[in-house]
């Protein structure tokens, strides 16, 4: 099997990257992204080391510091003798499709870090603020050894919720001074958020904004005895300021989500979604032919629908037996 014009020796790359080598960490999610035709023997090989990591998403409006408070976990959870893994999620380049904003250019402290991989991933047109290889790379960083995966969206706007069902945790920045109370409100994030952060808390209002995303949150209250309470965090990212308080939010409801089994749950959730996204993936190739020529199945059941030989569902029936 080749990817390109290269064969890559899969056991080699997953042992080297499983002894912490930058480069094989690198080459694998390339793979991954490229939709390499070595993939499935990739993700074989992956399979063994899953279930191992932490792994927390970060979105929130563009502005509200994603990048930089994603920076300051990084620092905080380094400081606790974690490996820590990112993947932040890009806008495309039109030209290229790759990731138009670099990773080292956004964490400079910690490009030379061995315990810490980074890697920015272009969303190429996939909507929900990630980019559709984002679950098989998070394996690549969880089979390195990676203790705490971060995962920061694209920050484009109201529709990147889809971070919820890739993450253990989800975590939803918002700042003063920049209408996210309404945002929150119309992106559906109330119902997406495990913590919230009101970052550039230094700035005037954040008391105001943290006050206003409370009352919003005891709105939407239908809690049971013993259900997670949202904390509301005020951090200052750039300064590091609240960054530990942050932490100790996310180990907590780590903790919750351990003892109560929804970590289990939400991870069997994670993995059908993937499994799904996998065959859909499949069914669309499998299915690109059916637009072909006068003679492609598709056509000719559509000449029989019109003219009123059979009915649509029998004829969808009749497609998916052919193919």
């Amino acid at each position: 099997m080749r990817s390109g014009n290269t064969t890559i020796d899969v056991p080699d790359l997953v042992d080297r990257a499983r002894g912490g080598d930058p480069r094989a960490v690198a080459r694998l999610i390339s793979q991954v992204e490229d939709g390499s035709p070595q993939l499935r023997e990739v993700l074989a090989a992956l399979s063994p080391y899953a279930g191992t990591a932490y792994v927390v998403g970060l979105t929130g409006s563009p502005g509200v510091g994603k990048s930089t408070s994603t920076n300051a976990l990084v620092t905080e959870y380094r400081a606790r003798g974690k490996r820590i893994g990112v993947l932040a999620v890009d806008p495309s380049s039109p030209f290229s499709g790759g990731a138009l904003l670099g990773d080292r250019v956004r964490m400079q402290d910690h490009a030379t870090d061995p315990e810490v991989f980074i890697r920015s991933m272009a969303s190429r047109g996939h909507l929900g603020g990630l980019a559709a290889a984002t679950p098989q790379a998070a394996r690549v960083l969880e089979a390195a050894g990676c203790e705490v995966i971060l995962i920061e969206t694209v920050g484009v706007g109201q529709s990147e919720i889809e971070v919820a069902s890739a993450a253990d945790t989800t975590v939803v920045l918002l700042a003063p001074g920049m209408g996210d109370g309404i945002q929150a409100a119309k992106a559906g994030i109330l119902e997406i958020g495990d913590v919230y952060v009101v970052n550039k808390a230094d700035r005037d209002g954040a008391d105001a904004t943290a006050r206003e995303l409370n009352h919003m949150l005891a709105l939407g209250e239908r809690r049971n005895p013993g259900d997670w309470r949202q904390p509301i965090v005020k951090t200052v990212a750039a300064r590091s300021e609240g960054v530990a308080e942050l932490v100790e939010a996310l180990e907590k409801h780590r903790a919750y989500l351990a003892e109560t089994g929804l970590l289990a749950t939400r991870r069997r959730a994670r993995a059908a979604a993937e499994i799904e996204a996998i065959a859909l993936g499949v069914l669309r190739s499998r299915y690109g032919s059916v637009h072909g020529g006068p003679d492609s199945p598709l056509r000719r059941l559509a000449e029989r629908v019109a003219a009123g030989e059979i009915d649509p569902f029998t004829a969808a029936d009749e497609l998916l037996a052919e193919s």
